[in-house]
C-alpha cells in the first residue's frame, strides 16, 4: 500500500517495455529505503531537538534536512524518485505528511505492524518484483552519514550493473572495520567473482550478525568487513533467499499477491502481519544464505551508521554542529566512539 496525502493507493509502476540493454538495466533499478524503525536509543537527542519522540529518520540531525531526506537526496543521484519505495509504519503517517509535501515524491509502503527487517525488505522486494520481475533492487537504511554521496552512489550503480550480469547473487556493501564492533554484521570475503572499478566483487564465506566481542576481535584481525546494510540484488534473488531463511514470513507475504493493488490489500496485510513472526533480515536470511551472497568493499570515503548516541556525538563534532548540551545529554548513553572512516 502506498501512502499518499494520508490515504492509501496502489503502487503504480511504469515498467519499460523496450530499451537499449544498458538503458534497460538502469530503468529496472529500484531503491528501497528502510524508514520503519523507532530510534529508541536516540530519543534523548530527539526530545532536545523536537520535544517529542519521533523516530530519528524524521529528525534534522545533521543540518537542515532530515536523515530520511538526506538518504533520498543521495539515492536520487543514481535512482529516480519514481522508482524509489520508502518502507515505513502506518503510525508514521503524520511524520511522512511533513516530509513529503512536494508533488515529486517516492512511493511509500506503510506496514501495519513491526515484524522486523525481514518483513520490511521482503514485502517491498515482492511488491516491486510483482510489477517489474526483472528489477534490480538496492536496499538503503535511512540513518547513514555519507558525505561523499556522488562517489557512494556511483559505486552502488556499478554494483547494480554487476548484479544484472550475475542475477543469482545478492551483493553486500562492506566497510573496512576500525574496531571490534558487536552491533554490526561481519562479512568474511572469499574468492573473487568479478570486478567493479574500485576492486573485486568477492564471494562470502560466512556472514555473522552481531557477534560476541571475542569473535569480533578475531574478525577484525582476520580482515573481515563490516556490513553497511546497503544490499543490492534482483527482486527474484531476494524472494528466493527469503524462502530459505524466513519461510513463514515469505509465505505470508506471497499470499498477499492476489490482493496486491486492490481495496482488500490493507486488511489482508494486517492479517498477514498478525500471523507472521518477527525476524531480522541479517540473522534470518544473510546468515542462512551466505552461498548466494557476494561483497563489494566501499571505495575510499567516509561512512557512518548513526544508530547509537556516541556515533551521533562524534559525527556532530566532526561537522562542527550541535550544541554542547546535546553532546552532554547523549553521553550518558555510554556508547563509545564509533564513527567509521572507510579508507
Amino acid at each position: 500500500m502506498a501512502l499518499r496525502d494520508g490515504g492509501l493507493e496502489p503502487l503504480d509502476i511504469d515498467v519499460p517495455e523496450t530499451a537499449a540493454p544498458r538503458e534497460s538495466g538502469r530503468r529496472h533499478t529500484w531503491a528501497i529505503v528502510l524508514a520503519g524503525g523507532e530510534g529508541r536509543r536516540l530519543r534523548p537527542l530527539v526530545r532536545r531537538l523536537h520535544g517529542d519522540d519521533r523516530p530519528k529518520q524524521y529528525v534534522k540531525l545533521l543540518g537542515a534536512l532530515t536523515l530520511l531526506r538526506q538518504t533520498l537526496d543521495r539515492t536520487e543521484l543514481a535512482i529516480p524518485v519514481d522508482r524509489t519505495l520508502v518502507v515505513t509504519m502506518s503510525r508514521h503517517a503524520g511524520y511522512l505528511a511533513e516530509e513529503f509535501k512536494e508533488p515529486d515524491r517516492p512511493h511509500v509502503l506503510a506496514q501495519p505492524e513491526d515484524r522486523g527487517t525481514a518483513a520490511a525488505i521482503l514485502y517491498a522486494a515482492h511488491r516491486v518484483g510483482w510489477r517489474d520481475p526483472g528489477a534490480t533492487i538496492a536496499i538503503f537504511p535511512s540513518d547513514h552519514f555519507v558525505p561523499a554521496a556522488a562517489r557512494f552512489m556511483a559505486h552502488v550503480a556499478e554494483v547494480a550493473a554487476w548484479v544484472d550480469r550475475n542475477p543469482e547473487r545478492i551483493v553486500l556493501l562492506g566497510a573496512p572495520p576500525t574496531t571490534p564492533e558487536v552491533q554490526y554484521g561481519w562479512i568474511e570475503p572469499g574468492a573473487p567473482l568479478g570486478e567493479v572499478t574500485t576492486g573485486p566483487v568477492r564471494a562470502v564465506r560466512r556472514f555473522s550478525e552481531k557477534p560476541t566481542k571475542e569473535r569480533a576481535r578475531a574478525y577484525l584481525a582476520a580482515g573481515h568487513l563490516w556490513n553497511t546494510s546497503v544490499i543490492v540484488g534482483k527482486a527474484a534473488a531476494f524472494a528466493a533467499a527469503g524462502r530459505r531463511g524466513a519461510p513463514v514470513v515469505s509465505d505470508r507475504i506471497e499470499r498477499l499477491r492476489p490482493f496486491d493493488g486492490t481495496p482488500d490489500e490493507i486488511p489482508a496485510a494486517h492479517q498477514a502481519y498478525l500471523l507472521m513472526p518477527k525476524a531480522n533480515f541479517s540473522r534470518a536470511v544473510l546468515e542462512t544464505c551466505a552461498d548466494v551472497l557476494a561483497v563489494s568493499q566501499l571505495p575510499r570515503l567516509v561512512w557512518s551508521d548513526l544508530g547509537s548516541p556516541r556515533r551521533v556525538i562524534d559525527t556532530l563534532r566532526r561537522l562542527g554542529i550541535g550544541a554542547g548540551s546535546i553532546h552532554t545529554g547523549l553521553s550518558s548513553g555510554g556508547a563509545r566512539k564509533e564513527v567509521t572512516a572507510c579508507r
